[in-house]
């Protein structure tokens, strides 16, 4: 297929202002300007948060419930979609071992880069911020918790914990997307080795798989509003001075960030004879996107639609490979972070590390990423990593903080990784639609869930 027959069967081109990627630009600058404003007006004679504060917090916590809610079904009905596309593919074992194996080289090159900034730059000797601030975190993660977590407790991967309270007890559900992959996987696999009369259920499956897309579309189309109060709540709550306080832990973080997304990929796709140019006008929809929702499950149908539509990367194999990426595949919050975080707890608390300590993080990035499972935030890979190492758990309370700031690059990151491994194994296994990678020219992210739910 031409270039030009490619760029014909693209939607013609909108104004800009109804570009999704104008709209959350916009509604980027309103958090930052609302959020400076909560932060004036200050807290009441008790503490309590100003209404400004508590409306912008409200609407970041409603939409991030939004796209949580979805994770569950999205998960187990891609997983096993994507499973089952793979018996279309010849080569299905050996795309299978090319995708693991780009993942672990993708993060070995990252937390080798955190590694390097760390020791470097040594955040931790040059951080302002009060030793009180130090706690231990609720949830935590460790090799055995990580091993028995693989192991669902029921087919649903639902896990509840109960808090204790002045006002009593309260019951709380929560997913393990872990073991939601894990039980997709084993569903996906049977269904193949059942054959036809899987049939029914594959169907089933895939109806609701474009039944969950179109709802995620519906949540998408309020990103912008709810990207006014995640980033007006963090900004009115945490305001400049926790920044300021953990200034250049940030900048090692978002240095390394910067040098595995301008640098690091862009030298893979060269090498592999990909223009990196085309690679981000083809990925900055999801990009965009997984910085400002931090998720990379919710940003998985972008992700998923880009890659195909914009990269040229066949349906059959990205099918399978972004929706494990997602939930596995995570260079920022599992590989440079974690690094540059232990790094900084060791130098917090004086405490040396040697070439042995060096090599635990290597080891704990590449193989324990699969801990993060594509939700928000990173904190049980670092405690993961903390533990690994002997070090203090209370050195994650001088980073939560800052936590939502370097959250938004570190999932954007994830998500570039997440396009960039099945591009270049495609290319590499002779399935990448060339001319139509070539011809990238950056769909909308809302064109590409829509387009993902047909």
């Amino acid at each position: 297929m031409s270039n030009a027959s490619l760029a014909a069967g693209r939607s013609p081109s909108k104004p800009f202002y109804t570009s999704f990627g104008f709209q959350v630009l916009v509604a980027m600058v309103v958090g930052l300007v609302l959020g400076y404003i909560a932060r004036q007006i200050g807290t009441g004679p008790d503490g309590a948060a100003n209404a400004l504060t508590t409306t912008l917090s409200t609407i970041g916590t409603i939409f991030v419930q939004l796209l949580r809610a979805l994770v569950p079904v999205l998960v187990f009905t891609a997983i096993v979609a994507s499973i089952v596309k793979l018996r279309e593919l010849n080569n299905a074992a050996q795309l299978v071992w090319q995708t693991l194996l780009w993942f672990a080289i993708t993060a070995l090159i990252a937390v080798v880069i955190g590694i390097a900034l760390g020791l470097i730059i040594q955040p931790g000797t040059t951080a302002t911020v009060a030793q009180e601030a130090a706690k231990a975190p609720s949830s935590t993660g460790s090799w055995l918790d990580f091993l028995k977590g693989i192991v669902p407790g029921n087919v649903f991967g639902l896990q509840a914990s109960t808090k204790v309270a002045d006002s009593g007890a309260t019951t709380s559900l929560n997913f393990n997307v872990l073991q939601i992959l894990v039980v997709s996987i084993a569903v996906g696999i049977a269904a193949l080795q059942v054959g036809d009369k899987a049939e029914p259920f594959l169907a089933f499956n895939r109806s609701l798989l474009s039944i969950t897309r179109k709802i995620l579309w519906w949540v998408i189309r309020l990103t912008p509003i709810g990207t006014v109060g995640l980033l007006g709540n963090a900004v009115a709550v945490y305001g400049w001075d926790a920044l300021a306080s953990l200034g250049w832990f940030t900048v090692a973080v978002y240095i390394g960030l910067a040098i595995v997304l301008l640098v690091v990929y862009p030298a893979l796709l060269s090498a592999n004879g990909l223009n990196p140019v085309r690679f981000f006008q083809g990925a900055w929809p999801a990009i965009q996107l997984a910085f400002v929702s931090r998720s990379s499950i919710g940003t998985l149908p972008v992700t998923e639609a880009v890659t195909e539509r914009n990269l040229g990367v066949p349906r059959e194999y990205s099918a399978f490979a972004v929706p494990l990426g997602a939930t596995t595949k995570m260079d920022g919050c599992a590989a440079i972070y974690p690094a540059i975080a232990a790094i900084f707890v060791a130098q917090f608390y004086q405490i040396p590390l040697g070439l042995q300590e060096y090599l635990l993080i290597a080891f704990v990035s590449v193989i324990g990423s699969a801990a993060t499972a594509g939700l928000t935030g990173a904190v049980v890979m670092l405690t993961l990593t903390l533990s690994t190492l002997g070090l203090p758990l209370q050195g994650v309370g001088l980073l939560l903080a800052i936590d939502p700031i370097l959250d938004m690059g570190r999932t954007a990151v994830n998500v570039a990784g997440q396009a960039l491994v099945p591009t270049i194994v495609a290319k590499r296994q002779g399935i990448l639609n060339q001319a139509q990678y070539d011809a990238a020219e950056g769909i909308d992210a809302l064109d590409a869930v829509a387009v993902a739910a047909e």
